[in-house]
């Protein structure tokens, strides 16, 4: 393949690799529910923990684990198969910024999917690590003391453009643009979660 096609190739294999939503997978197999129609129908494992410890809390904390390595990992393994094969900086941003588009948005479940924390965080523990691991620091700090997934998420993913825009400046790419373009798709998710956090309804884990 030449360079365009190739990059093309890996695009659109991120994308679909992102798509797999190994949430929805997981809670069928092994709970026999279906995450789309209970708490907020999110396929992330935040939710399969909610929706799966109503019946069997054990199993909930094992589905809620495999799903968030699971959904880091199908983001960080595209990234790290594009590294192997020499792709440029701006190409494996790419490949990064359509794993999580590919888990918001995926292609299995009718443009439905997930919030993109987990995939988000894969991409970027490759890509950016020492930002990345400032702010899993922060949203375990925030997790611990708020109780309260999305704002943790959120706080952590922060953490992250911030450590980002004072460390990296500019990346390798020149621009911050694949990380504030990804921190947009998180945030867009997650605002169903914010409004229900200002109205007092917010869930907590």
């Amino acid at each position: 393949m030449d360079f365009f096609s190739t990059n093309v190739f890996f695009i659109l294999v991120a994308y679909l690799v992102g798509s797999i939503p190994f949430g929805v997978i997981l809670a069928k197999k092994f709970a026999g529910v279906n995450v789309q129609e209970d708490g907020s129908k999110s396929i992330g494992a935040t939710n399969v923990l909610r929706v799966v410890k109503k019946t069997n809390p054990q199993l909930a904390k094992k589905l809620g684990a495999v799903t968030v390595i699971l959904d880091a990992l199908k983001g960080a393994v595209v990234v790290l198969i594009g590294m192997a094969y020499g792709l440029d900086d701006a190409t494996l941003w790419g490949i990064a910024v359509l794993s999580v588009i590919g888990h918001c948005y995926s292609i299995f479940l009718g443009l439905e999917g997930g919030k993109g924390v987990a995939t988000g965080l894969g991409v970027f523990l490759v890509l950016i690590p020492i930002p990345t691991l400032i702010g899993a620091a922060v949203w375990a700090f925030g997790a611990k003391v708020l109780k309260i997934s999305s704002v943790s998420s959120l706080l952590g993913l922060s953490a992250v453009v911030a450590s980002v825009i004072l460390m990296n400046n500019g990346l390798t790419v020149g621009s911050n643009a694949p990380v504030y373009i990804i921190t947009f798709v998180i945030f867009y998710k997650h605002i169903p979660n914010i409004i229900r956090l200002f109205s007092g309804s917010e869930s907590k884990i």
